[in-house]
């Protein structure tokens, strides 16, 4: 079951490096701002959007695999149903490189089946959550 108690997403919200699948170059769409946000509030961010050469100042990859750097935790700005697709390449992920340690489908996206699997794996996830939502709640000065 993906967390919801506030000390398990705390820790989710501790890790640093987050891979952001479907990260937007557009400002006014949340799959902008929040990881601008994220960013300001010292997240090491990793741009995951096949259309973009950078985001937010950071270079843009194709997919989750071609993230050179070690990913805490992929935070996810797609449709629901690409979410199992998505659970499959972490995964993939996470066999070859060990990381990352976390998966969260921001707030309207869910998909629990696939998300059992991660969890199967050993990920703690999260679903239908806005990051910067329980960043401000629950770490924010």
């Amino acid at each position: 079951m993906p967390v919801t108690d506030d000390d398990a997403i705390r820790d989710v919200l501790g890790l640093d490096s987050v891979a952001v699948v479907g990260c937007s170059t557009t400002a006014g769409k949340a799959a902008h701002d929040i990881p601008a946000y994220l960013q300001r509030q010292g997240y090491e961010i990793h741009p995951v959007n096949p259309y973009a050469d950078t985001v937010l100042g950071e270079p843009a990859v194709d997919s989750l695999a071609d993230v050179d750097a070690a990913v805490d935790l992929v935070n996810v700005f797609r449709p629901s149903e690409e979410v199992a697709g998505i659970v499959k390449e972490t995964l993939a992920r996470h066999d070859a490189t060990g990381d990352p340690e976390a998966l969260w489908l921001q707030l309207g996206i869910t998909d629990t089946e696939a998300l059992a699997d991660a969890e199967a794996a050993g990920l703690t996830t999260v679903q239908d959550r806005c990051m910067k939502v329980e960043h401000q709640r629950l770490l924010a000065d």
